[in-house]
């Protein structure tokens, strides 16, 4: 049986990640001290567990001691332009020690997660591929650029002797009851908000990213980057759907370019007197407002999947906050 380390695994990627593997490999994780670990369950008590922080060498050189796989899923995410640094120090910085801890190693074979904001916006770029060259930008957020600081330590690797895959996922839908920063966009509708992003959405169903995933680590091509996406959206259109599944009233209202302007302008005054710091920053309205979208050719010509459609996702994530409301009430 197999032997695969997944850095991140009490995160939600990772999570699932470590579900779908679980029986198939002989899984390690590592997590900083106090995770919680709910995620991932009863599985929790069978991972061989390495504790201390992504920037520990020591620590992962341990952890990658023998292993056949490297998964590596731990990341911040973030949109808030104060945690630059902190974004640098764990994307950056802690990829950059996985790589110097698995160089000298026996083990070759990396996956970095990284994210379809590493590949970079442009003005009036409307299609991004996995050819997509890295330019400076004012559209690219803290986030992206220290995602694509990472892919740079993580080709740094390939070139030295690791076999690479990354993966460039899009917004992943998973449950509401996961209670992470991606069930969010679930809020949105379910607290009746009015208004819509003139932009498209790109996502994936988490089960179906996981699927993928797993394909291609055992039949992709290594050295590879692939971008991990169902398809691109108009925001309009999303949330008709979700809130015909969730029983609620869509937003009805376009994001003008003005009003969206006054939601940068205030979001920035509620964080300058706020203790409590909103999600919000102006490369990410302005990402809302734009019609992007993520090829996703090469993942389908690669392994010919089939996406669980847009509704099922929803009426899968919210039949599980139906049960945790009927535990609730039992």
């Amino acid at each position: 049986m197999k032997k695969i380390l997944i850095t991140g695994i009490t995160g939600l990627l990772g999570s699932y990640l470590a579900k779908s593997l679980s029986g198939k490999a002989l899984i390690s994780g590592t997590r900083r001290a106090g995770s919680n670990t709910d995620l991932l369950g009863s599985l929790a008590e069978s991972i061989q567990w390495y504790e201390g922080e992504i920037t520990d060498v020591e620590m992962l050189t341990e952890a990658c001691q023998d292993q056949d796989l490297v998964i590596h899923s731990a990341g911040l995410v973030s949109f808030d332009d104060s945690k630059k640094e902190a974004l640098l120090k764990t994307n950056a910085q802690g990829t950059a020690c996985l790589v110097n801890a698995m160089l000298p190693l026996k083990q070759k074979k990396l996956v970095f997660i990284s994210s379809v904001a590493a590949l970079g916006r442009q003005e009036n770029q409307l299609s991004l591929t996995e050819e997509q060259k890295w330019l400076n930008s004012e559209l690219n957020t803290p986030y992206g650029i220290s995602k694509h600081l990472a892919e740079l330590e993580v080709w740094r690797g390939a070139q030295e002797g690791l076999q690479v895959m990354v993966f460039n996922p899009s917004v992943l839908l998973a449950k509401i009851t996961d209670e992470r920063s991606s069930s969010q966009i679930y809020r949105y509708v379910l607290d009746g908000n009015r208004y819509y992003p003139k932009g498209n959405i790109n996502y994936i169903d988490i089960r179906d990213a996981v699927a993928v995933m797993l394909q291609l680590i055992e039949e992709g091509e290594w050295n590879q980057r692939y971008i991990i996406s169902k398809e691109s959206l108009p925001y309009r259109d999303f949330f008709n759907e979700m809130a015909l599944v969730f029983g609620k009233k869509p937003p009805s209202i376009a994001l003008s370019n003005w009003l969206a302007a006054w939601v940068i302008r205030w979001s920035r005054l509620h964080n300058w007197f706020s203790k409590s710091k909103l999600p919000i920053s102006r490369q990410t309205v302005r990402a809302a407002q734009t019609r992007v979208g993520y090829d996703n050719s090469k993942i389908k010509e690669a392994t010919g999947y089939a996406f669980t459609p847009l509704k099922d996702t929803f009426e899968w994530a919210m039949a599980n906050e139906k049960e945790k409301g009927e535990s609730k009430r039992t």
